[in-house]
Parts: C-alpha cells; structure tokens; sequence
C-alpha cells in the first residue's frame, strides 16, 4: 500500500514528510504498458515521472488546498511535457509526452533541457473556482543562479521553494519500477505555526488572490540558509541514498537518519492513483472539434479512437455514437426499456 508519513522535529522550525509510492506507481505503469497505442515509458522517462509523482504528493500535502496541484516539466528535448497531478485527497496521475528517442542513460537536461531554456511550472487549480477566478502558478527555469543546467528534479523544486516561497527545502527523490518515493525536509516559516495549515491566523501565511498559501515576506528571506537546526537535519537528509530511499520502510529510514531527535509523528495518510476521464468529457472533447472534423475522422477510420494519455482508457465513438453527440438532447429518438 502506498504511504505518506508527515512529521515535527520537537522543538525546532523544521517539517518533514516522506513518500513511498507502490501500488499507487505500479497501476500507473502496468496501465501505460498495456496501451497499444503507446506501449511502456523508456526507463528515464517512468523514473522522471515517478519522481514527479512523489514530489507532487509531498507538496500537495504541506498545503491546504481544495484543488489539485499539477507539476509540469517541459521543453525542447524528445520529452516535449512531464505532468504529475495530485488532487487534495492525494489522489495522483502523470503521464508524458515523448517525440524523440530517449538514451537509457538520459538525465534530465537530456529529456527536456537541451537549450537551457527548459521550465517547470507549479500550478494549484481550485475545486470549486469563483467567478473570474484563475488558478495559481508558477514557474522557474531548469537553471540555477549561474545559468548551470540542473541535473535532478530535487534541485529544480528546491530553487522552485526558494525562489517562490522563501523556504529552505531539502529534497531526495528516486522510482525505479517498483517504487517512487521522496523525503521532503523544510524549515517552517517564521511567521508562525499557523502556516501548517495554510492558515492567515496568528501570524500565518498570507495567500494569494487566487486562494493559495504564499509565505514570501522579508522576515523568511532574512532567514533563508541560516537556521542551524534545519541545516543540521537537511545534511542529514541529504545522506539518503537512492538505494536506501528504494528498498528500506519509511520506519528504518526515519530511523536511520533521525535517530537523535524527537519526531512528532501525524496519522498515515494512502495516496492512491485515480484518473478523471470519462466517456462525457471524451464527448464533449468530440462536440468540441465540430461535427465537420468528426464526420471527416469518421470518413477516414470508420470510428473515433480516443485513448486517455494518464490512464490507457479507450473510448470508441462510431457514427451513431457521433450523431448523438450533435444531436441537442430534446431531439434524441426515445429509448425503448426493452433489450432488443
């Protein structure tokens, strides 16, 4: 079963959580497998999106936010886009779109960042959204302050938190194709406990228009990289190995590195994978292309194919399904109760 551990370090402005995805991560790639169309991910685009995944779950979860959080990584490499999608109740999907040949030994500037002009984009798109109201999102390049390609996804969401939040963040990622697992370390703001939540109250972090939590302010860039506590324990952190963040249970790893504090410990949280689509929303994708391009599909292949890039799910619409489509509901043809 795939599991989230979020902790306290007793005492000391530090959060930590850690993320081991197993079921959740081998749904997602037995269902890609099994696409026809598509067939498996090349080996470092699955361990991208597993990475990905992970990561997406440990943010999504140090927020309180009624919507989903997408991570995107795109540009000029064979992987045009990487998304990850993590909904509040954590549940997740990801999926990539690959034009050109992948080297089994690909790293991440050699999938999307060839020119250095490669970005990631964070985006928190609301539930239930108010008039006018746009999702949040924002965005940093696959480059550090010295134009320095970055190698790992850990270092780009790390310059990502510092960048947009002024959070000190230690990150350590890894998926192979049994798991996808991560371990998020932050020193907590300095504007107070309330920030766990989310929250505006007792001095807690103020949000943006769009309704996400933000904590940029002048007293958390003062305290950028000079708390000693959360300096200690993201070098320990940093330790981790990829192997070990793999192969050993969250109980020992916690253990392992952590072993001279005190952990306040919070309920166990499942993330599991689940896919939105559906064959209404494939239809209204359909209406959406106009009956002339649909006929037109109809004409060349004898029915509308639509495969679901997250999940592998075929939808097939035939000429009578299309006529349906375009048809205003108050001219459908009665349905008889009798199976013919």
């Amino acid at each position: 079963m795939s599991e989230l551990h979020k902790f306290l370090f007793d005492g000391l402005p530090v959060r930590g959580s850690i993320v081991r995805l197993t079921d959740a991560w081998t749904d997602m790639l037995a269902r890609r497998q099994a696409n026809t169309a598509t067939g498996a991910w090349p080996p470092p685009v699955a361990e991208l999106l597993g990475e990905m995944a992970a990561a997406g779950v440990l943010m999504q979860s140090n927020i309180k936010f009624n919507g989903a959080l997408v991570l995107q990584i795109f540009g000029d490499g064979p992987v045009k886009v990487a998304v990850a999608e993590v909904q509040h109740d954590l549940s997740l999907r990801a999926t990539a779109k690959v034009v050109g040949d992948v080297g089994v030994n690909a790293r991440l500037p050699d999938m999307v960042n060839h020119t250095n002009k490669g970005r990631c984009a964070i985006t928190l798109d609301p539930k239930d959204r108010f008039p006018g109201q746009q999702p949040y999102q924002g965005v940093v390049p696959l480059h550090g302050e010295r134009g320095e390609k970055l190698g790992r996804l850990s270092e780009v969401l790390e310059h990502y938190m510092l960048q947009s939040e002024q959070l000190d963040t230690r990150l350590v990622l890894a998926a192979d194709s049994k798991v996808a697992a991560g371990l998020l370390i932050q020193r907590l703001p300095v504007t107070g406990e309330g920030n766990l939540a989310g929250a505006d109250q007792h001095g807690g972090s103020q949000r943006t228009k769009e309704g996400a939590p933000s904590f940029r302010g002048q007293a958390n860039e003062d305290a950028i990289g000079r708390n000693e506590d959360y300096n200690r324990i993201a070098t320990l952190a940093a330790s981790l190995t990829r192997e070990e963040l793999l192969e050993l249970d969250v109980e020992t790893v916690l253990r392992r590195l952590f072993w001279e504090e005190k952990l306040l410990r919070f309920d166990l949280q499942t993330p599991r994978f689940a896919c939105t689509c559906s064959r209404e929303r494939v239809a209204n994708m359909i209406r959406a292309l106009g009956q002339e391009e649909a006929q037109s599909i109809l004409a060349d292949h004898g029915e509308i194919d639509v495969g679901c890039d997250f999940c592998g799910q075929q939808y097939r619409f035939d000429a009578v399904d299309a006529t349906r489509i375009f048809t205003d509901p108050g001219d459908q043809p009665p349905v008889s109760p009798t199976v013919q």
